[in-house]
């Protein structure tokens, strides 16, 4: 699969980037303007998460300034899973972390590839090609 994939791998992680850069956008609009059934925040801690994920969503689905949107996301992640989910207990599926840890890995993972092509970055030639 591999040998006949990987001649779109620079496309598909593309496409990865910007999906999962959106969806993280979505989270960010949950909280900050109460859309897309969320729930409009007031309390500091989940603002701040607000704006993480919907500015370093689109940053991150754009391709701007990608890996260190993505690190940062990252870190929110991983901030997310320990002070909300993990006091319910160690395995995110049974304290419905799982969310949380897959966005802190895909980030860890964008933050180290960067923007790739399909991007502001790219379109500027400050992106890597792989």
């Amino acid at each position: 699969m591999e040998k006949w994939l990987g001649k779109y791998s620079a496309f598909l992680y593309a496409l990865m980037r910007i999906i999962v850069g959106a969806l993280f956008a979505c989270h960010g609009a949950q909280k900050l303007f109460g859309v897309l059934g969320g729930t409009k925040q007031t309390e500091t801690l989940m603002l701040t998460a607000g704006v993480i994920e919907f500015f370093g969503g689109i940053l991150i689905a754009v391709g701007l300034f990608t890996g260190y949107a993505a690190f940062i996301a990252s870190g929110q992640m991983a901030v997310a899973y320990f002070t909300r989910h993990y006091p319910g207990g160690f395995w995110p599926i049974l304290n419905r972390g799982e969310l949380a840890v897959l966005f802190c890995f895909v980030f860890l993972y964008i933050a180290s590839r960067g923007s790739g092509i399909l991007s502001i970055d790219a379109l500027f030639g400050k992106a890597k090609r792989r």
